[in-house]
């Protein structure tokens, strides 16, 4: 598995291996979109959240909550792990540091994104022709500030689904030729949705690769199952709101800038703080660790580069249980799909696992 990885970033250094790998999940959920039809079946597209949601919660549980907690992997066989009561506090404030900081930044987005009625946050909309009219129902996933735009599609389709013609009025006809005013409005939060969305996996995938190589690539692979379902989702809306597939995938790809933006961003904060840090984080003073006067924060061994992963694992933990699980409960779409999204789940925990096992 360190084989694969290395192969798959083989840079030395941890910025190049970050850049690589924005690269990866930026650019390939966006080429598959040129091979994936407009329309895909709710079914299908929840089978590929479930997976999304396994991978997310496998990478908190068994890679970035331990690596907190536990500090970086040593390979010779022994570490030395002091237990300071204070330090587990600031590890488990970070987490729900993370965990809150997606929760403000999805409210204030809906909040001046004008309310409830014109937010957008991390549930989708996904259409499903019925006849030669589209419905469109929750489905997949995505992130921070993504949800009401796609309400609004939904309202309409379920308009449809009860007889009616129209999606912008009454008295409006489907749109048939181009964008139209409500296609123009999805578009900018969409894209507004996606790039925020993309400066935070920058962000996420930066701090995991000055954490460790290991924690990088695990974080990637559950930042690009997550992305897949994401992109497919937001290119849905905007093909059946009246884009050309042509033109949905360029929105795409120009809020993947975000991603690269969230990157070198996170590049710049890590390179900040390792020159304002002259210590290594393993060179423990004891005796000022236990007099409660080591030279971190608030008078503990915890550095501030050491709550990032923290936060990170308390933002998938945002993203998987507010944002992907809801979806999968929306719908009771029976047993058989239920089976099926359980073993597409437990296939993204397994993954995550074997890397975890093998390291």
């Amino acid at each position: 598995m360190r084989r694969f990885f290395d192969f798959l970033f083989p840079f030395d250094s941890p910025g190049k291996n970050a850049v690589l790998a924005t690269f990866y999940i930026s650019s390939i959920p966006n080429i598959l979109l040129a091979f994936i039809p407009s329309e895909i079946s709710p079914s299908t597209m929840n089978i590929m959240t479930a997976f999304a949601a396994g991978g997310l919660l496998s990478d908190v549980f068994v890679h970035l909550i331990p690596h907190s907690f536990m500090g970086g992997e040593e390979h010779g066989g022994v570490q030395f792990i002091l237990v300071e009561e204070k330090r587990n506090v600031l590890i488990g404030l970070a987490i729900f540091l993370g965990f809150a900081f997606f929760y403000a930044t999805e409210k204030l987005s809906r909040t001046f994104g004008g309310g409830d009625e014109h937010g957008h946050s991390h549930s989708h909309s996904h259409s499903h022709s019925h006849g030669s009219e589209p419905e469109v129902k929750p489905s997949a996933v995505s992130s921070s500030v993504e949800k009401h735009a796609s309400d609004d599609i939904r309202k309409r389709g379920s308009n449809l689904h009860a007889g009616e013609t129209s999606v912008d009025t009454p008295s409006s006809p489907t749109v048939q030729n181009g964008p139209s005013k409500l296609s123009a409005y999805l578009n900018l939060w969409v894209s507004m949705g996606d790039f925020m969305h993309n400066i935070t996996d920058g962000l996420v995938i930066a701090a995991s690769f000055y954490s460790s190589p290991l924690i990088g690539a695990t974080s990637t692979l559950a930042c690009f199952a997550h992305e897949i379902p994401h992109e497919i989702a937001d290119f849905s809306i905007l093909v059946r709101s009246g884009f050309t597939k042509r033109q949905a995938m360029g929105s795409q790809f120009i809020t993947a800038i975000g991603a690269f933006c969230g990157t070198f961003l996170g590049i710049a904060i890590e390179q900040a703080a390792a020159s304002s840090s002259h210590a290594s984080s393993h060179d423990v003073d004891l005796s000022a660790a236990v007099r409660g006067t080591a030279p971190g924060i608030l008078g503990t061994t915890v550095q501030p580069s050491e709550l990032v992963i923290p936060a990170i694992a308390g933002g998938f933990i945002y993203i998987a249980t507010v944002a992907v699980v809801p979806v999968l409960l929306q719908e009771n779409r029976g047993f058989k799909q239920a089976m099926k999204e359980f073993g597409a789940m437990g296939f993204g925990v397994a993954c995550m696992v074997l890397v975890a096992w093998n390291e």
